[in-house]
């Protein structure tokens, strides 16, 4: 994964060249509407953003088996950016100008959706991101199907307080240098300090994003833990370097009875490849997780089975993500009666799924779900128990109110505010 700032020059030499091509990049073919796929299936984030490429795949060939959309067939374009931050931004114009996509979904890593973000913005594309994020930021191009820190950190920070989940005092947040984890941490951070907690108990660790040897870091997390006050991990490591951290922490025999180890990164599929046995105990913050018991969480994997052919049975945060972000966009399309990007952006809002989760979820105006938060349990059956989940789902914060900065803030995309971070409405010409 290359680690090219994102301002180095590449972002205005592209949007210079896409936007030379057309000036309309988002019409869908006469005969079928294009539906952009752009995900990594190489390199090290493929571990978890492959199978995305593949969720996609279904959802499309399950709409055409219905009639497809407007009377047209769905026809998926897929582009490898190759975990390469500043390769998203090249493929969504590819996507957007010589493919002509109604629309995309993709990405992963905030990197790659920040460098990705102009590109949309400038050519009136639509991306719908299906992970977790650290917020801070709302797009009118971009419909943001993952967590925010609200629905996700803060609510895993909380259990972890409360006699439940072990009445930890201390805290190590550790995670993979880049974007995501550091402006996480620092909400978290923020949140910790308002409720009295002392910044000598809170350690923050980084990692690189290709980590492989994760030995001295663990140390790190030992040695800090060992000052008697209960100590709990909030992990942020992204990609396959979960299942190096993973197997360091059994080498190190951390006791998760004694030290809680919380992640925000990871789910079923990431450590498919490890002895689960070992790491029963560990714990994760998800909106949704392959154990919960619904009807619609029983068809999704019953689809994601049979399109597979039996071959993998296991479904995640992300795959469910993309399965609600699908269907909204196909609600909307199908409500707008063209696909057209101004006019489905409008349809989305209030546009509502009953998910996988056994909840129904809603789109808000800020571009962002209202989903329930909840904290798994890992099994040595490599199944998550769920031993934590909101009452009922968590409207999303895009701007947290334990950042000064941000506190005072308001994503909306409807008149009169228009925009992703006003602090009095705006008006414009949309």
């Amino acid at each position: 994964m290359k680690r090219t700032p994102i301002s180095c020059g590449i972002l205005p030499t592209l949007l210079t060249l896409w936007l030379g091509f057309t000036a309309s990049a988002v019409h869908a073919a006469e005969d079928t509407i294009k539906v952009g796929i752009l995900h990594s299936l190489s390199g090290t984030m493929a571990i978890s953003e492959s199978v995305l490429k593949d969720t996609v795949l279904m959802l499309i060939a399950d709409q055409n088996r219905k009639g497809g959309l407007l009377g047209k067939k769905l026809e998926p374009v897929v582009a490898d950016p190759e975990s390469d931050w500043d390769a998203f931004a090249e493929k969504a114009g590819e996507l957007l100008t010589r493919d002509k996509v109604a629309v995309v979904f993709g990405g992963w890593t905030s990197l790659a959706r920040k460098a990705a973000l102009p590109i949309f913005e400038q050519m009136n594309g639509l991306l719908y991101y299906p992970v977790q994020y650290e917020g801070e930021e709302s797009s009118r191009n971009i419909f943001y199907l993952g967590a925010a820190p609200n629905q996700q950190a803060i609510p895993a920070v909380r259990y972890l307080m409360s006699k439940e989940g072990g009445d930890v005092r201390r805290w190590i947040l550790l995670g993979t240098d880049y974007l995501y984890p550091r402006k996480t941490n620092q909400i978290v951070s923020a949140y910790l300090a308002a409720e009295g907690v002392s910044l000598e108990d809170i350690t923050t660790i980084y990692g690189a994003p290709t980590q492989s040897d994760w030995r001295e870091i663990v140390e790190r997390v030992k040695s800090f833990a060992a000052s008697g006050k209960k100590t709990a991990v909030i992990s942020t490591v992204t990609g396959d370097s979960n299942v190096h951290l993973y197997a360091e922490l059994v080498k190190q025999q951390i006791d998760v009875s004694k030290m809680p180890f919380m992640a925000l990164s990871v789910s079923e599929r990431e450590l498919r490849s490890v002895d689960l046995g070992k790491f029963a105990g560990h714990m994760a913050a998800r909106n949704y997780f392959q154990s919960v018991k619904s009807a619609e969480n029983d068809a999704f994997i019953k689809m994601w089975a049979d399109f597979n052919e039996q071959r993998d049975k296991t479904t995640n945060d992300a795959m469910e993500a993309t399965l609600i972000g699908f269907r909204m966009w196909a609600q909307a399309v199908g409500q707008a009666g063209t696909a057209d990007v101004n006019a489905v952006r409008q349809a989305m809002y209030g546009q509502r799924v009953r998910a996988p989760s056994g909840f129904e979820v809603v789109m808000n105006t800020n571009h962002l779900l209202s989903k329930p938060a909840m904290i798994g349990k890992l099994e040595a059956s490599g199944s998550y128990d769920v031993v934590w989940r909101s009452i009922s789902p968590i409207k999303a914060s895009v701007w947290s109110r334990y950042l000064p900065d941000s506190a005072r803030r308001i994503a909306d995309w409807t008149f009169p505010w228009v925009c992703g971070g006003c602090t009095e409405p705006t008006y414009k010409d949309w």
